[in-house]
C-alpha cells in the first residue's frame, strides 16, 4: 500500500512584510513536508484588493529566498483563482448545503444590537436558511451549519478540541460584490492542492471548525491540523516591535545571517533535548511535531544576536566575503579583490556579531584615507611618540618579509633597543593605522593592510604629529 504523500502550505496575505510568527510557520511547514519527503506549496492570499500589495509579495518572496525555504509549487495567487471558489460555492449551493441571504446590513446590525441587549450571542439568526431564495442584487451565499452536535477534530500538538455548533452561525462564502470570504476560499484552495497538513499558529483554532464543516459540506477528505503555540516576548507579552521583532528583511539588513534566525526560530516552540543549535540538514532530520510544544515560544532578540554572532564565527572566510559584499558596499566599497576581503574579514569575525559591525569594523582596510578619533588623537599621537613611530617605520620599510612573523620579529628588535614594552606605541600604532581606539591585533592589521599601506599610513601620522607641535 502506498504512502500518502505529505503536502503542506504557506499561505501568507501580502497585506505587509513577512515577520518572525509567519516565517516560523513558514519554517515549520517546510521542516515537515522536507524531513518526510513531501510537498510544500507556497500560496499568496491577495484578496484583500485594498490591503495587499505587489511590493508586499515580493518582500515576502524575497525573505523566503533568503531563508532558504524554497517551495515545489507556486507561488499561487488567490486572486488568479476565483473559478474554484466559484466551482466550490456553486457545489455547496446545488447540494444544498448553502443558500441565498437578502437580508440588508442595516437589518442584521439592528439584529446584533438586539442580541447583544438582552445577553444573547450576536449571530445570523437564520432568517433566509430556508426560504429557497434565488440570487438577487446585494445578496450574500451563506453556509448552511448544523443546528445541533459538536465539531471536533484531533489536533496534532493540542490533541482533541470539540466546538458546539450552537455557537457557530451561518457563515458567509461568498460576499454580495461576488468575492469568496476567506474561510471558503481558504478551503478550497487546500482541496484543489491537495494539501493535508494544515500547520499554522494557534490563532487559527477558532477558524478550523467553521472550515470543517465546509469541507464536509463539500464532501472532502479533511486535513490534519497542527496548531503551533504562540510567539511571546521576553516578559511574557505578546510578540510585537517593541520586544525587537522585526520583519525577516529587517534582520537581513541589519546584518544576520539566515541560517542564525531560521535557528533561532527552530527553537521557538520546538526543542530537540537540550541542543540548541542546529544547521538546517539538523532541523531537516531532526524535526517533529510531536517535539512542538503546547506552550508559548519566548523571542530572545540578545540570545538570537549571540547566536549570530557564533555563526559569524563558525562560516567560512569564502562564504562571509560573499554575504558581506552588500555591507561593504553601502559603506562605498565595491567590487573589492575577494582575498583582501577575506583577509580582513579572518580579523574580524571572532569579534563580530553581525555582518553590518564586521563591515564597519573592516572599513579602515580599504579607506584611501583614515580619519583619527578626535579624542585619541590627542591623547596618543603626541610629540613624545614620534620619534618611536619614526623609527619603527624606517625599521618596516627595511624589512624583508611582511608577514605576521616577519613583522613580529622586527617589533621584538624595535622594543629590545628602545627598551619599552609593546603598549608603549600599540595605542598610538592602531591610531595611526586605523583610526580607532579598537581593532584586531596589531600584527594581524599590519599583515592584511600591506606594507605600502603600512608605511603610507605611519607616514600621514608623523605629518600630522609634526603639524599639531
Amino acid at each position: 500500500m502506498n504512502k500518502v504523500k505529505i503536502v503542506t502550505r504557506f499561505p501568507p496575505s501580502p497585506t505587509g512584510y513577512l515577520h518572525i510568527g509567519g516565517a516560523r510557520t513558514a519554517l515549520f511547514n517546510w521542516l515537515f513536508a522536507r524531513q518526510t519527503g513531501g510537498k510544500f506549496i507556497l500560496r499568496i492570499e491577495d484578496t484583500d484588493k485594498v490591503r495587499s500589495s505587489g511590493e508586499s509579495t515580493q518582500a515576502i518572496i524575497e525573505s523566503m529566498e533568503w531563508l532558504g525555504l524554497d517551495w515545489d509549487e507556486g507561488p499561487y495567487f488567490q486572486s488568479e483563482r476565483y473559478a474554484i471558489y466559484g466551482a466550490a460555492i456553486e457545489k455547496l449551493l446545488m447540494s444544498g448545503k448553502a443558500y441565498h441571504c437578502h437580508c440588508t446590513p442595516e437589518e442584521l446590525d439592528r439584529k446584533r444590537k438586539e442580541a447583544v441587549k438582552v445577553g444573547a450571542k450576536p449571530k445570523y439568526d437564520g432568517k433566509c436558511r430556508e426560504l429557497g431564495l434565488g440570487p438577487a442584487n446585494g445578496s450574500v451565499v451563506r453556509l448552511k451549519t448544523p443546528l445541533t452536535g459538536m465539531t471536533s477534530f484531533v489536533d496534532l500538538i493540542k490533541g482533541h478540541i470539540s466546538f458546539n455548533n450552537k455557537e457557530l452561525d451561518d457563515l458567509i462564502l461568498c460576499r454580495s460584490d461576488g468575492s469568496p470570504t476567506y474561510h471558503l476560499a481558504v478551503v478550497a484552495d487546500d482541496i484543489n492542492l491537495g494539501i493535508n497538513y494544515i500547520i499554522r499558529g494557534d490563532d487559527h483554532i477558532n477558524n478550523t471548525p467553521r472550515q470543517i464543516l465546509i469541507y464536509k459540506a463539500l464532501e472532502e477528505p479533511l486535513s490534519q491540523y497542527a496548531h503551533v503555540p504562540m510567539i511571546l516576548g521576553p516578559d511574557k507579552a505578546r510578540l510585537s516591535k517593541r520586544h525587537g521583532a522585526m520583519s525577516v528583511l529587517a534582520y537581513r539588513d541589519m546584518g544576520y545571517l539566515s541560517n542564525a534566525l531560521l535557528n533561532s526560530l527552530a527553537r521557538l516552540g520546538w526543542s530537540y533535548g537540550n541542543q540548541e543549535k542546529f544547521s538546517k540538514k539538523e532541523l531537516i532530520d531532526k524535526f517533529s511535531l510531536e517535539k512542538v510544544g503546547k506552550s508559548a515560544g519566548v523571542f530572545n532578540s540578545e540570545k538570537l544576536l549571540d547566536l549570530n554572532a557564533w555563526y559569524i564565527r563558525e562560516a567560512s572566510d569564502d562564504f562571509l566575503a560573499k554575504e558581506l559584499e552588500p555591507f561593504l558596499a553601502q559603506n562605498g566599497f565595491n567590487k573589492l579583490p575577494k582575498p583582501q576581503v577575506m583577509a580582513a574579514l579572518a580579523t574580524l569575525k571572532k569579534r563580530s556579531k553581525t555582518l553590518v559591525e564586521m563591515s564597519e569594523g573592516a572599513c579602515f582596510y580599504f579607506q584611501e584615507k583614515i580619519d583619527y578619533d578626535t579624542k585619541a588623537d590627542k591623547k596618543f599621537l603626541t610629540p613624545e611618540i614620534l620619534p618611536l613611530l619614526q623609527e619603527l617605520r624606517d625599521r618596516l620599510e627595511h624589512g624583508t618579509d611582511f608577514n605576521h612573523k616577519g613583522i613580529e620579529s622586527i617589533f621584538i628588535t624595535f622594543l629590545e633597543k628602545q627598551d619599552i614594552k609593546l603598549k608603549k606605541i600599540a595605542q598610538p600604532l592602531r591610531i595611526a593605522l586605523t583610526g580607532k581606539t579598537v581593532s584586531p591585533g596589531i600584527f594581524e592589521i599590519m599583515e592584511v593592510l600591506g606594507k605600502k599601506k603600512v608605511l603610507g599610513r605611519l607616514a600621514v601620522a608623523i605629518a600630522h604629529i609634526k603639524a599639531k607641535s
